[in-house]
């Protein structure tokens, strides 16, 4: 068991909620700008940025687990937070 395996549980869920609000707001930023390549009809850029943000997002989780169930949970905790304030921030 390495150092990160055995953080208390507070702090876990800290690392959870921090990593996943940072991955969920680039995320859920760089989905405006997937909006205007598809529309602009560069679907291979687009394409290629979907797969970046995806790809980020599940790296993200996957490193997550390695702290525990409870740092995996709060990170995805974070993620539909950051997912919240970027809704609440587009509405006219």
């Amino acid at each position: 068991m390495t150092a990160w395996t055995q953080l208390p549980l507070a702090a876990q869920l800290g690392v959870g909620v921090l990593v996943g609000a940072l991955v969920g707001a680039l995320h859920f930023a760089s989905l405006a700008l997937n909006l205007r390549l598809f529309s602009a009809g560069r679907v291979l850029p687009a394409l290629a940025l979907q797969l970046l943000r995806v790809g980020l997002s599940v790296a993200a989780l996957a490193a997550l687990i390695n702290l525990g169930l409870a740092a995996l949970l709060a990170g995805a905790l974070g993620l539909l937070l950051a997912r919240q304030l970027t809704l609440r921030r587009m509405r006219p």
